[in-house]
């Protein structure tokens, strides 16, 4: 372990950092998106999911532009546009006043995101020896739950669900993180502002395109996941709004700020011992097991709607949230040929197709059905995240095959 740890760059350490105050501004008000939008401006659970939606609409198609314009122009020049960019439009977030604008500026904030995330992955991928990936994967993750434990707490305490306070700190704590990656750059002068040696008339957008749409196992594995981060998404959309719009739970926006903690503090106790079993195994086999945990949690919180039950399924959802996402970039990685690395974790960005959908479908079932029939809203929900389960099979079957061909 501690061999692998001194092999780990500084720019590594420095995202894996950077993470970790990132997503702690981040957890302080995106979360609380659309509980904010039903308080400060009335919204409804539709209007409110249309605008959480955007972000991840914007993310679907842009993240795979972002992964391939990095394999172009360099990691260095998409980080820094998409890091700067993200302090402004929290700054926007906080100055808001109108629905459509927040609809504005969160599609911005799918943008940048977009960008950022496929380059990061693709960068620690570039600079770390082969046989550290899984820990700097791993320690990316950790580092996203560290700062989710306290970001929601921050926000409750700063009042998130009805004042921007929160934004503001957001914009100041990216443009420090971005700051700090200049300097980072400029000590290692080597690394993500050069172009790839490889063939341009290869690497084109629309030839990217038919090469990732090519690979069964690749994209096997990606409608799968769709279906699992649609199950997924639903814990920041359609149950925020459940819990601050049903009659029995009172202060919702409280309640999901402790769930939020809840699940990062729940990633954090079991991603070593669940990352190490996982590790044994087909990198396949812990997504499949990850997407039947999540579609039980939700049923679980549709069949019973107590805090107990609830923060139970937060436990259950949390264990399946590890099992998807752990093996997840070590698994692109293993698929993608070295030159369109890049490129295979921008196209994989699509999975947000799933995060696109549960906020739509969310407040859909919440204005026709109403709070009154949680079982039938999160059944419906449960099931549309299982339909993920035959391709991850599928995935399954092929990924030895594929694994032979290029051995």
């Amino acid at each position: 372990m501690n061999s692998h740890l001194r092999q780990i760059h500084p720019l590594s350490w420095t995202i894996i950092i950077g993470t970790i105050f990132g997503r702690m501004a981040t957890s302080m008000s995106i979360p609380f998106l659309s509980i904010y939008l039903i308080n400060r401006l009335g919204a409804s659970p539709s209007e409110a999911g249309v605008v959480v939606a955007v972000s991840s609409l914007i993310g679907v198609f842009a993240s795979f532009y972002g992964g391939y314009i990095s394999d172009v122009i360099g990691r260095k020049n998409v980080l820094f546009i998409s890091i700067f960019g993200w302090a402004v439009v929290f700054v926007g977030f906080a100055l808001a006043d109108r629905i459509w604008l927040f609809f504005v500026i969160n599609a911005l904030n799918g943008l940048c995101r977009a960008m950022f995330e496929p380059t990061s992955r693709a960068l620690l991928a570039d600079i770390t020896p082969q046989e550290s990936k899984l820990l700097v994967f791993n320690l990316r993750y950790a580092a996203i739950n560290l700062g989710v434990v306290a970001g929601p707490i921050l926000g409750l305490q700063m009042g998130t669900a009805r004042s921007g306070s929160a934004f503001y700190i957001a914009g100041l704590v990216y443009l420090l993180y971005g700051i700090v990656l200049v300097i980072q750059f400029l000590l290692h002068k080597e690394i993500g502002g050069s172009k790839p040696q490889v063939n341009t008339d290869r690497l084109t957008l629309t030839g990217a395109l038919k090469v990732t749409g090519k690979d069964r196992t690749f994209m096997y594995v990606l409608v799968g996941m769709i279906f699992g981060v649609l199950g997924y998404g639903h814990f920041g959309s359609t149950l925020a709004q459940y819990l601050e719009l049903s009659p029995s739970f009172t202060d919702g926006a409280k309640w999901f700020g402790y769930m939020l903690s809840l699940n990062a503090v729940v990633v954090l106790a079991v991603q070593y011992p669940l990352a190490r079993l996982a590790s044994r195994f087909s990198p396949i086999a812990p997504l499949i097991v990850g997407n039947l945990c999540v579609s039980c949690s939700l049923l679980l919180f549709g069949v019973a709607p107590q805090m107990w039950t609830m923060m139970l399924g937060v436990v259950l959802f949390t264990i399946g949230e590890v099992l998807m996402f752990t093996m997840t970039d070590v698994l692109v990685d293993r698929i993608a040929p070295h030159e369109l690395r890049g490129t295979y974790f921008g196209m994989f960005g699509f999975n947000n197709l799933g995060n696109v959908i549960a906020p739509l479908l969310g407040g859909f079932l919440l204005d026709a059905l109403g709070v009154s029939q949680p079982l039938l809203i999160f059944g419906i929900i449960a099931l549309t995240a299982a339909f993920g389960l035959p391709f991850l099979l599928l995935a399954r079957r092929h990924l030895p095959e594929e694994q032979a061909q290029t051995e």
